[in-house]
C-alpha cells in the first residue's frame, strides 16, 4: 500500500468535478493506496471554496488520511527555503510543507504544479490540472 499525497490543485479538481482527476484518485483506492492530505491543503482549499462546494469539500476530506506536520517537517521545509534562496530561487512556505508532508509520511506527491516541487527527495506525480 502505498501513500499519495493530495496538493490542492489535485482537491479543488476533484471538488469541481473533473472527471481524469476523480478516475486516478478512484484509481489510487482500487490499488489499495492511501490519499493523504495534509493542514495546509486543507486551508488553501477551505480559504478558497465557494458556498455551494463547502459540503462537499468536507465530505472528501473526511475520507482522507491527514498528514501530520510537525518539528521534522518543519525543519525540512524550512532547509529546502533557505537552500533554494541562496541560489537565486523562491519557494513558498505552503508548498515546502506540503512537500515535506509527502516525505514525512513516506508517500508521493500528487500535483497540477509539479515545476512548484522542485526539491530533491520528493516523488512527484503530475496530474494536469483541469482534467
Amino acid at each position: 500500500m502505498a501513500a499519495i499525497l493530495l496538493d490542492s490543485t489535485v482537491v479543488v479538481d476533484v471538488l469541481r468535478g473533473r472527471p481524469r482527476t476523480i478516475a486516478r484518485l478512484d484509481g489510487v483506492q482500487a490499488r489499495g493506496d492511501l490519499p493523504y492530505v495534509c493542514a495546509v491543503t486543507i486551508e488553501e482549499v477551505t480559504c478558497g471554496l465557494l458556498p455551494r462546494e463547502q459540503e462537499a469539500a468536507e465530505v472528501l476530506f473526511a475520507g482522507l488520511a491527514v498528514a501530520p506536520l510537525g518539528m521534522p517537517e518543519g525543519r525540512l521545509a524550512g532547509y529546502w527555503r533557505r537552500t533554494f534562496r541562496r541560489h537565486g530561487k523562491t519557494l513558498t512556505q505552503s508548498d515546502c510543507l506540503i512537500a515535506a508532508a509527502a516525505v514525512g509520511i513516506g508517500g508521493s506527491l500528487v500535483t497540477g504544479n509539479p515545476r512548484d516541487f522542485p526539491m530533491r527527495g520528493v516523488d512527484v506525480e503530475h496530474w494536469p490540472a483541469g482534467e
